[in-house]
């Protein structure tokens, strides 16, 4: 069974820019691009960074610290140093919220 978390406002993404939400204590970074919003774990998995504060460039978004890159879409490395995938979670958008599988 699917259980919904509403985490944030449609209205509070920008296309191409991450921000950072805490659901039950998971520290996830939320994407908005041309074609849906993405949700992956924050933290990169080379080093102490914060992905949501990564540029991003089609579907990747590239670690601030080591310029590591994941996918947007499944959180899969994309470009080193990083070796280990960043979780990604199920995201639903409704009545303007943003909600997330966190099951």
């Amino acid at each position: 069974m699917t259980t919904w978390t509403d985490v944030a406002a449609e209205s509070d993404l920008f296309e191409e820019a991450g921000i950072a939400v805490t659901p039950a204590g998971h520290d996830i970074a939320l994407f908005k691009l041309e074609d849906g919003v993405f949700a992956i774990n924050n933290a990169c998995s080379h080093g102490n960074a914060k992905l949501c504060d990564g540029f991003v460039e089609g579907y990747n978004v590239e670690c601030p610290f080591h310029q590591a890159q994941f996918d947007l879409r499944d959180g899969s490395v994309t470009c080193g140093p990083a070796t280990e995938a960043a979780k990604s979670w199920p995201v639903k958008i409704e009545n303007g919220r943003v909600f997330l599988d966190l099951t």
